[in-house]
């Protein structure tokens, strides 16, 4: 740290760089470097064939149609490729299909349609690695086809004249995660000859898809995404200026997170709504009054997508089983809107801490989106368990497949088998990983500002998040009609406000008095020309002096059966943790807690050390005697005291009798 202090850090940015393991400015320099060299567009496999065939047909004068995805990256990539096209004197038209219609990618209605319209030629963007019947039936119909992608590819291409993928097997291409658009914009540098000029032109584009589609913020996407800000700053297209005006993104402020928090969810809802020709016409129009038109049209279609997501969401929660959570959770429904359940199932995936699968029922058929949990890989389990679907595509973190009602419940089975096998690790699922804990004094207006050297931040490139302990709640008030909280924290002399979306005092388990620990990510707020530091609250624990252990080894293997001796004498409670824990219930009446914050707040309270595991053998032990009633829902377990006619005997506990017999073997 003191290395990157004395080369120029700041204290926090340098405490930060230094957790991530950039002790050194040196390498500090190299993670936040937004000018590297951008690597020669040919270096992707198949980059001349592709150049080449589209610049034959450019020279003939052939119809070219390009042919995208319904989400942002979908969008920019087929605008991108689109625009520089005709400029550069192509008979070119845009193409993507209805996402409620035709669905995902090449289809059969589509290609008819294109045949038709006279087109020769089809370029793909951020589709088509897995359309082998689809490129078929584009060579029956007499057009070629080249394939642009940044998808995972499965073991057989499709026949077609050029596929560029970063994905390919037999790839060299260093950048892998290139997003659809990137691969686009590559894709137009080859054929321009002058990939900084392109980049210059484009840029504003390239950094919306490749941040909509979370893409690592390294190397060359951390190029994009600097100079698309700038570009954006100052945006000629009128399209784009009428849709930061509408949804209140202002220029010269804009970053990655307003651009994947205000612009983009405008964008996608277009796609999401079913009228994806209004996010084409708002990047190709050149008319300011269209633009206006278009740009208040996505954000009432936006709107509406909210207001659909918030049904969706409550009918799917509605639906889970009661009692121990699954795995993975696997819902299909018949009234579900096919445009907004991939968001939903983001909602759930992350609330829930388990992958999501949402499948929209059509008669015998079903669509299905999903989203994965703590690294668990869709598109390899998808092709894992491709015999009970009818097609599959996506990548590691977000995928879609079609399957049969009635291979529902075999797929349900078999995807929870493999969620249960990966989440195998002792640890918990919920850990949020902070950059550093960090002292009041630290969390200053310029030490704050200091931290735009980090900028652009998203997915390889996080916002700091820092933890600040032993922090007293002063002052709790319930803002955005009680969906969120507005939080004075207090240690020593030194006060902070906060904000805690999403939250309140009930979900938080928090009052006011109570001690606590704070993850959150450092902004300045502005209010009236002052500006003063603010935390964005990402999580709270209770504060807890004593050593708590949040191992459950033991405990799985109690709940197996699978009770060795040894652990059998770990978990088994005495008489004085026992009293403990029910002493400390019998005080709170009725508990909504997560496991871990109700284990730091005993051990807080009781000054005893104590163990996650060993904690949930105190409550099943009760549970077996009635003396409480345990539901596990969500991330929480919610404890009730139960009226008890006469004194329990703890012994009779079937737990109790499972414990003590493991450990005499």
């Amino acid at each position: 740290m003191n290395a990157l202090v004395g080369g120029g850090f700041a204290p926090l940015a340098a405490m930060i760089l230094a957790s991530r393991g950039l002790n050194t400015p040196e390498k500090a320099a190299t993670y936040l470097d937004c000018s590297c060299e951008l690597l020669d567009p040919f270096l992707l496999t198949d980059m001349a064939l592709a150049a080449g065939r589209v610049g034959l047909a450019m020279t003939r004068g052939e119809k070219i149609a390009v042919f995208g995805d319904y989400d942002v990256d979908g969008v920019t990539a087929t605008c991108l490729l689109t625009d520089f096209l005709r400029k550069n004197g192509a008979d070119c038209v845009p193409y993507i299909p209805g996402r409620l219609e035709e669905g995902y990618g090449l289809n059969p209605i589509a290609l008819h349609a294109l045949a038709q319209q006279g087109v020769k030629l089809i370029v793909t963007v951020d589709c088509g690695i897995t359309a082998i019947a689809e490129a078929q039936l584009c060579k029956e119909l007499g057009m070629d086809l080249v394939i642009t992608d940044h998808h995972e590819c499965k073991d057989t291409f499709p026949e077609a004249c050029a596929i560029v993928d970063p994905h390919r097997p037999d790839g060299g291409y260093p950048h892998k995660t290139l997003s659809g658009v990137g691969v686009a914009f590559k894709l137009a540098a080859a054929l321009s000859g002058d990939q900084e000029q392109v980049l210059r032109d484009y840029a504003d584009m390239v950094c919306l898809g490749t941040v909509a589609d979370v893409m690592p913020l390294q190397g060359e996407n951390r190029v994009f995404v600097t100079q698309g800000l700038e570009l954006l700053r100052s945006t000629t297209r009128p399209g784009l200026a009428a849709l930061m005006q509408h949804s209140g993104c202002e220029p010269a402020s804009v970053n990655a997170s307003s651009v994947g928090y205000m612009l983009c969810p405008r964008i996608n809802a277009a796609g999401r709504m079913g009228k994806i020709e209004c996010a084409v016409e708002l990047f190709l129009t050149e008319d300011p009054q269209r633009a206006d038109e278009l740009a208040a049209s996505l954000c009432e279609m936006n709107r509406q997508r909210q207001s659909i997501e918030s049904d969706i969401y409550n009918q799917a929660v509605q639906m889970l089983p009661e009692g121990q959570q699954p795995p993975a959770i696997v819902l299909a429904e018949e009234s579900w809107h096919q445009g907004v359940v991939g968001i939903v199932a983001s909602r759930i995936a992350e609330e829930f801490c388990c992958p999501t699968f949402l499948v929209c029922l059509d008669g015998e058929h079903g669509k299905a989106s999903s989203r994965s949990y703590g690294g668990f890989n869709l598109f390899s389990s998808l092709s894992e368990l491709s015999d009970l679907l009818e097609s599959y595509g996506g990548h590691e973190l977000a995928a879609g497949f079609t399957i049969h009602s009635s291979q529902i419940a075999a797929f349900r089975q078999a995807i929870c088998e493999k969620a249960k096998a990966y989440y195998t690790e002792d640890s918990p699922r919920t850990v949020l990983d902070a950059d550093c804990v960090i002292a009041p004094e630290l969390l200053t207006l310029h030490n704050i500002d200091s931290l735009s050297r980090l900028e652009p931040c998203g997915n390889g490139c996080p916002k700091p998040l820092l933890v600040m302990e032993h922090l007293t709640v002063d002052r709790i008030s319930q803002v955005g009609g009680g969906r969120h909280m507005r939080l004075r924290l207090r240690n020593g002399r030194h006060f902070f406000n906060a904000i805690y979306f999403s939250a309140t005092p009930e979900s938080a388990s928090i009052a006011e008095g109570d001690l606590v620990d704070v993850a959150f990510v450092p902004q300045v707020n502005e209010f009236r020309g002052e500006r003063t530091p603010q935390m964005n609250v990402t999580d709270i624990r209770p504060s807890c002096g004593v050593e708590t252990d949040c191992c459950c080894t033991g405990y799985r293997e109690l709940q197996k059966g699978n009770l060795s001796a040894e652990l059998a004498s770990q978990l088994l409670p005495d008489r004085a943790t026992l009293g403990l824990v029910w002493r400390y219930l019998a005080g709170c009446k009725r508990i909504n807690e997560m496991p871990m914050c109700l284990l730091r707040k005993i051990v807080r309270w009781s000054g005893k050390p104590m163990t996650l595991g060993k904690l949930l053998v105190c409550l099943d032990i009760f549970a077996d005697v009635e003396l409480i009633r345990i539901q596990r829902l969500h991330k929480n377990l919610t404890i009730e005291l139960l009226p008890c006619q006469q004194k329990a005997d703890l012994n009779t506990s079937k737990t109790m009798q499972i414990l003590m017999a493991a450990k005499e073997q």
